[in-house]
């Protein structure tokens, strides 16, 4: 499958088990993202995601977004939409 780099996680909040990723690229509900790093490695479906704690369907590039996540992430992995 072919990936497409989307952005970078920027912090990850351990007790919600959410990564805020800096886009460079839109992204939105129901894509399938690939977060790889040194010791990073999976893939998962966006089910949710929010921009100053509010709900969206889609983020812009530029955008700081959280999305919850199934795995730990670390700052500066890449993020990747599955295409």
């Amino acid at each position: 499958m072919a990936e497409e780099l989307v952005g970078s996680i920027t912090h990850y909040f351990a007790k919600p088990e959410v990564g805020v990723v800096k886009l460079g690229t839109e992204i939105k509900t129901g894509d399938v993202l690939h977060f790889r790093g040194s010791t990073t490695d999976f893939q998962q479906k966006i089910t949710s995601m929010q921009v100053d704690h509010a709900a969206v369907e889609s983020a812009a590039a530029g955008t700081e977004v959280a999305i919850k996540l199934k795995d730990r992430v670390r700052s500066h992995d890449e993020v990747y939409r599955v295409t």
